[in-house]
């Protein structure tokens, strides 16, 4: 019987999708992203958008198997309508793959220019219009592998996320040209392979440099800063007949005696399942606990405003005083598509949203809030995966981020350990403490230096306390952040029209 051939791009592709996957929490092999594209850079110069494709759709269908969770067990839809959602969206995000894939390939034989003069600026320069585009979905962003990596994460207080994945990009481009290579071209390749060595050591040792001076110290006060995370069941969460056992649950936790005189307590995002703003027992019972314990309480509640329309509601968080007093209010301003929100609703009558909650949201508007002479910025759910909300929060005063989520509808999945992995790298990008208060895990106190210095497990009740210092160290990527992608945008399209000026 005859054997049939091995198509060896196909299997290459396969391997570095394979490959990406593993560098990303769990199992977080973050080594893996430093070669995972060279087979498909060595093996798929034939059909480049087919193999590129195929290495994004391996690697979105791995990294996001847990949307079938979300769509299923808490949207409610049929397995196979969730089959074909997930599929389609790994798709659409492999397309991003595809392209940059694609014209690498076809730069370096009609113009003959090398994967590490390309690769590079077209990657990120297609991560950032997919963080962007549509909403954005920055999640799994190259740099983000990176996040347990923390000499190499340091660089991110520079260039942030996407300098990361630049400089990865750069090393399995370099790396795939020197293979491909023959012996006399590896030769002229010695000065573009030492130039990258070098490179890697300076930012291993400006990391090194940089761990080193924030383990240092400083001679600043802290100030004790307390997360509570309530474990409250997502089939429960929206349930009317279980908003005092949820409050009761809140109050016990941060009345307990492990909680010792902290001057500012979090609870996690729609902490409080109904309109706090309302005077109502409910919201008396809140304000109750803030007194009790003579400490700022900042939580999650749905919020709403009339205007001539009718009513707008948003997903908010609020800061009471030791006094029970409202001192401020922030809302949530990157809406989940079809989770908070439905886009396009008026041509997409037949979609509802996935997550259960009190209506359809809007955004609102960024406000840091006041707790002890201090500014907390607050990012609701997944506004920690967006560079430029944290940055914007520390730029209007913010000395400490917030990271107030519910990630209880991902499951006991990855997500939300790569959902906190994301949030490490706001840390390092704005040197400023991140606390994040978790409805069912993770929770965690994340230093500058993008190390957790204390984390809760997933499915508990938990409360964990830390001394952090507020404020926020200036940094280069906060003054110009996104020069590199947008740098990377404009070489990318410089090459592309010179790809076309020499196309027949």
């Amino acid at each position: 019987m005859r054997r049939l051939p091995i198509d060896s791009a196909l299997m290459a592709s396969l391997a570095s999708g394979i490959l990406l996957a593993l560098a990303y929490p769990r199992p977080g092999f973050y080594l893996c992203a430093w070669f995972a594209f060279v087979p498909v850079l060595i093996a798929a110069r034939q059909r480049p958008w087919r193999n590129g494709f195929i290495v994004g759709v391996v690697f979105f269908a791995l990294v996001l198997y847990w949307v079938n969770v979300v769509m299923t067990t808490f949207g409610g839809l049929n397995w196979f309508f969730s089959l074909i959602a997930y599929l389609l969206l790994s798709g659409y995000l492999a397309l991003y793959f595809a392209f940059a894939l694609f014209f690498a390939v076809a730069l370096r034989q009609k113009i003959h220019l090398p994967y590490y003069l390309s690769l590079p600026s077209l990657w990120i320069a297609l991560e950032f219009v997919r963080a962007k585009l549509f909403s954005g979905f920055p999640w799994g962003l190259l740099g983000y592998s990176q996040s347990d990596n923390l000499i190499v994460a340091q660089f991110a207080d520079m260039f942030g996320v996407y300098g990361i994945g630049f400089i990865i990009m750069l090393v399995n481009a370099v790396i795939a040209e020197w293979l491909l290579a023959e012996r006399v071209r590896r030769i002229e390749l010695r000065p573009v392979l030492a130039g990258t060595v070098l490179l890697i050591l300076c930012v291993i040792g400006y990391g090194w440099f940089r761990l080193d001076n924030l383990h240092s110290g400083t001679t600043d006060e802290r100030t004790r800063v307390t997360l509570v995370q309530g474990n409250i069941a997502q089939s429960l969460k929206w349930d009317p007949a279980y908003q005092q056992v949820t409050l009761d649950t809140y109050r016990h936790l941060s009345l307990s005696p492990a909680v010792v005189t902290p001057e500012l307590i979090i609870w996690p995002e729609s902490a409080t399942p109904f309109y706090f703003q309302e005077s109502n027992q409910l919201s008396r019972q809140v304000r109750d606990i803030a007194r009790d314990q003579s400490v700022h309480l900042l939580f999650g509640s749905p919020a709403y405003e009339a205007n001539g329309e009718g009513l707008r509601y948003f997903n908010s968080a609020f800061m009471l005083t030791p006094s029970g007093e409202i001192s401020g209010r922030s809302d949530k301003v990157h809406l989940v598509p079809f989770g908070e929100y439905v886009p396009l609703k008026n041509i997409l009558t037949f979609v509802d949203k996935l997550v259960v909650g009190i209506g359809e949201f809007s955004p609102g508007e960024m406000t840091p809030l006041d707790f002890d002479g201090k500014k907390a910025g607050v990012l609701v759910c997944f506004e920690g995966i967006f560079p430029e909300l944290a940055a914007e929060y520390v730029r209007r005063g913010a000395d400490l981020l917030v990271n107030i989520t519910n990630d209880a509808w991902f499951g006991n999945t990855s997500a939300p350990w790569q959902h906190l992995a994301m949030t490490r790298v706001r840390a390092i990008e704005n040197r400023i403490w991140v606390a994040r208060a978790a409805n069912t895990g993770v929770s965690a106190f994340i230093a500058p230096s993008g190390e957790i210095i204390a984390q809760s497990g997933l499915f508990m009740e938990a409360t964990l306390t830390a001394g952090i210092f507020p404020g926020a160290e200036s940094t280069l990527y906060r003054q110009f952040g996104f020069t590199l992608p947008y740098l990377c945008c404009a070489i990318s399209l410089l090459l592309l029209r010179r790809y076309l000026k020499r196309q027949p």
